[in-house]
């Protein structure tokens, strides 16, 4: 891999420490999924996937919706948005690296 090559990769992360687990994923590629299931039910589900893991977020318990899980989606949709903003300021500011292509190390 030469310098400033950046591959996509997902890990995860699990520590436990006095009896309580944490676990973190990472997903630090373009090919990821979302999607909303449940949608029209008693229950909304938000999944993040890709061919490596995926992350579902609900409802408190598992059970019907709450305010709390209301100001939860709020906040996800507003970082998600800060998220979005601050993509697009980067890629028009030029700091994207073009993905290198397919046959870039092939010799010529």
């Amino acid at each position: 891999m030469s310098t400033g090559e950046h591959r996509p990769y997902t890990y995860l992360t699990a520590l436990v420490d006095e009896g309580r687990a944490r676990l973190v994923a990472s997903f630090c590629t373009a090919d990821l999924g979302v999607m909303v299931l449940g949608v029209g039910g008693r229950r909304p589900t938000l999944s993040f996937y890709s061919a490596e893991g995926e992350v579902k977020i609900s409802t408190t318990g598992a059970g019907p919706v709450t305010t709390h899980d209301v100001l939860l989606a709020r906040e996800i949709a507003d970082a998600a948005a800060r998220y979005r903003d601050e993509c697009e300021r980067l890629h028009t500011a030029g700091a994207i690296v073009p993905a290198p292509s397919p046959t870039q190390d092939d010799p010529a």
